[in-house]
């Protein structure tokens, strides 16, 4: 299996059904953090809805319409990142984030993220790479803001979450921005 090294010990790689347990004792440790934010830590409760979860992306991957994405920190599964959305065809793709607490702060989010778009823009050819987020996660706010996207708006009220509507910023890069940032050719 590949590993992609972030730095400070830390590696993003593939998070597959087989890993289910560990999927679960992780979100088990994030829940209170992720819960604030995205339905994900209500998605993954028991061994089963864990699978289920994995095994969604796993067929998502084989469909090339989305992907899911482990951070370790040592040995132990801290987060991940995914691509909730791919359409090729289309050429965009939303690229998602969470991490427990033990392991924010240390810029593993915004390097993670940056592995998936350039992967999704250079060996893919993606053009549009989005970020959506809620209003009120500051701290997703600022990992879009050093990846260099642009808040290109504010859908108002556009989900309910735990009996309140919420707002979704959405925030994107471009192919050519993404390169002129990276310092890769067009």
């Amino acid at each position: 299996m590949f590993a992609v090294p972030l730095g400070d010990d830390a590696r993003l790689r593939p998070l597959e059904p087989w890993q289910a347990e560990e999927f679960l004792a992780h979100m088990d440790r994030a829940r209170e953090l992720v819960d604030e934010h995205i339905q994900l830590a209500r998605a993954v409760t028991d061994p089963e809805s864990a699978r289920a979860l994995l095994t969604s992306y796993a067929q998502k991957q084989a469909a090339d319409t989305g992907r899911l994405y482990g951070i370790w920190l040592g040995p132990t599964l801290v987060g991940g990142v995914l691509f909730r959305v791919f359409d090729a065809t289309a050429g965009n793709c939303e690229v998602g984030c969470w991490l427990e607490p033990a392991a924010t702060g240390r810029g593993l989010v915004t390097r993670a993220a940056a592995v998936l778009i350039d992967w999704a823009v250079e060996e893919r050819g993606m053009h549009r790479v989005e970020w959506l987020v809620s209003a009120e996660n500051a701290a997703s706010i600022r990992v879009a803001r050093r990846l260099g996207m642009t808040r290109d708006g504010v859908l108002r009220q556009s989900y309910p979450y735990r009996g309140v509507r919420h707002d979704t910023e959405v925030w994107s890069v471009l192919a050519p921005e993404w390169r002129a940032r990276s310092g890769t050719p067009s």
